[in-house]
């Protein structure tokens, strides 16, 4: 499965995910390694967390 990473590496601190692709450093460090069905939990997870994040944190896709 392709990372979720769109090279936007900025963490909140409240939450401890990624401001790009919401992934925690722990996920992004384990993500090669990770099974498949582990990896589509974290990316099933992935929207809820970038909508809690303040507006401001919002990724901003490369190709927008």
């Amino acid at each position: 499965m392709k990372s979720p990473c769109i090279d936007i590496c900025v963490f909140d601190g409240r939450t401890g995910w990624c401001k790009g692709c919401g992934r925690t450093k722990d996920e992004i460090r384990a993500w090669k390694k990770s099974q498949p069905h582990q990896q589509r939990r974290i990316e099933s997870d992935l929207p809820r967390r970038l909508a809690k994040l303040t507006p401001m944190a919002k990724p901003i896709r490369p190709d927008q």
